[in-house]
C-alpha cells in the first residue's frame, strides 16, 4: 500500500472521537462492542451452517458496515464475529500499529505460554482488500510473534471492519494504554514516521487527531532522535524512563554521543538517579562518577513484593546489613492490629512474656 493510500485511512472515516471528547477507555469499549455484536450475529445463526449462507442470510445477519467489509465477508463466506483460523504466513504488521519495540523476554514468556496452553485469546485482524489472502493485525501483534517463535503455522483471529488509519492505531493505542504496555519510545519512532510520511502536516494537526497536547508530541518527537539501540535499552524499563527522563537523555546524547548515553543509562538504572540529578547531569552539575544523591536516601539492597489474596498490598526492602522497612497498605483494620501484634511479639525480648 503507497503513503498517500496510507492516508486515505486517515480520512476515510471522520474521527468523531476527538471532537466528542471520548476517553481512551470509551474506544477501548467501542471495539469490545464491534465484536460482542458481531459474536452475537454468528450466535444468531448457528445451526444454520454458518459458512455456507446463503447471500440473503448475509444480508440478515450484518448490521452497519463499510462496502469493502461486505463484500470481502460476502466473497468468503465469513459471519462477522466468527473466530476462524488464519495461515501466520497470511498476518502481517499495520502500517498504524501504535506498538513499534516488543521486548524479547515478554515474547519469550509468551512463547513457552501458548506451546502449553494453545492460543486462548483471538486476535483481530482487518482484511488488506488491495493484496487478497493477507491481513493487517489490529490488535495482538505479540501473540503473533509467539505463535511464530513456537513454530506455529496458523492462528485464531477475528475479522473485523476498520479502516487502516487513524482509527485503528486509535483503538490499538488505546488498548496497549489499558495494558500499561504503550511507551514513549513506540509514540516517538511511530509519530515520527507519521510526520515523514506526510499523513499529517503537522505537530498541531496530528496532536488535534490523537487529542493530544502539541508539548507532549513535541517531546516525543525529540526522543525519537535517539538512535534505537540507545531507546532498546530504556524500553525495557518503562518504570526509570519515562518521557521526562528520556528528554534528558536526548539531550545528553545530542552532546556526549552513544557510549556515553549508554553508560549514563546504565548508571541510572543501578544507581536509581532521578530526573532531577540526571538534568544536573546534563547541565554539567553534577558528573556520571559523582551524581549528588538527595540526602537521607539510600538503594534498597533487596525487594520483596507482598500480596493478600493474589492483590499486591506492599513492599518488603531490605538496606546494608541491619535496615528493614515494611510499607502496607489497603488493610483492614482488623489484618493491621493482628500484623502489629505478630511484629511486637518477633521483637519482644527472649524470655520475656507478653
Amino acid at each position: 500500500m503507497k503513503p498517500s493510500q496510507f492516508a486515505k485511512g486517515f480520512k476515510a472515516r471522520p474521527d468523531t472521537t476527538s471532537s466528542e471528547k471520548r476517553t481512551a477507555l470509551d474506544r477501548l469499549n467501542a471495539i469490545d462492542g464491534i465484536v460482542d455484536v458481531q459474536q452475537s450475529r454468528q450466535a444468531a445463526v448457528n445451526g444454520q451452517s454458518s459458512a455456507f449462507l446463503a447471500d440473503e442470510q448475509f444480508d440478515d445477519v450484518a448490521g452497519p458496515e463499510s462496502d469493502a467489509y461486505r463484500a470481502w465477508r460476502r466473497a468468503h463466506r465469513y459471519t462477522a464475529g466468527q473466530v476462524i483460523e488464519l495461515p501466520l504466513k497470511a498476518i502481517k504488521p499495520s502500517p498504524f500499529n501504535p506498538r513499534h519495540f516488543y521486548l524479547k523476554t515478554s515474547i519469550a514468556e509468551l512463547t513457552v505460554n501458548l506451546a502449553k496452553q494453545g492460543q486462548q485469546q483471538a486476535i483481530h485482524v482487518i482484511p488488506d482488500y488491495e493484496n487478497a489472502g493477507t491481513f493487517f493485525v489490529n490488535d495482538g501483534g505479540r501473540r503473533v510473534r509467539a505463535l511464530k517463535e513456537a513454530n506455529k503455522e496458523t492462528v485464531k483471529a477475528i475479522v473485523v471492519d476498520l479502516p487502516i488509519g487513524i482509527e485503528s492505531y486509535k483503538l490499538g493505542y488505546d488498548l496497549n494504554v489499558q495494558r500499561d504496555s504503550q511507551t514513549v519510545f513506540d509514540n516517538a519512532v511511530v509519530w515520527k514516521r507519521f510526520l515523514e510520511e506526510r499523513h499529517f502536516q503537522s505537530q498541531r494537526e496530528l496532536a488535534d487527531h490523537l487529542g493530544l497536547d502539541e508539548s507532549t508530541i513535541a517531546v516525543a518527537l525529540s526522543i525519537a532522535k535517539l538512535p534505537e539501540n540507545v531507546m532498546q535499552e530504556m524500553v525495557t524499563r518503562p518504570d526509570r524512563f519515562g518521557s521526562n527522563m528520556a528528554y534528558q537523555i536526548t539531550r545528553y546524547h545530542a552532546a556526549r554521543g552513544n557510549d556515553a548515553t549508554l553508560r549514563l543509562i546504565n548508571k541510572i538504572t543501578s544507581d536509581d538517579l532521578s530526573t532531577r540529578q540526571v538534568a544536573d547531569i546534563v547541565k554539567g552539575r553534577a558528573s556520571t562518577q559523582e551524581a549528588p544523591k538527595p540526602a537521607g536516601r539510600q538503594r534498597y539492597a533487596q525487594r520483596m513484593e507482598i500480596k493478600m489474596d493474589g492483590v499486591s498490598v506492599g513492599d518488603l526492602k531490605s538496606y546494608g546489613e541491619d535496615r528493614l522497612e515494611l510499607r502496607l497498605r489497603g488493610l483492614t483494620k482488623e489484618k493491621r492490629d493482628e500484623l502489629l501484634h505478630q511484629i511486637e511479639k518477633m521483637l519482644l525480648p527472649a524470655g520475656t512474656k507478653e
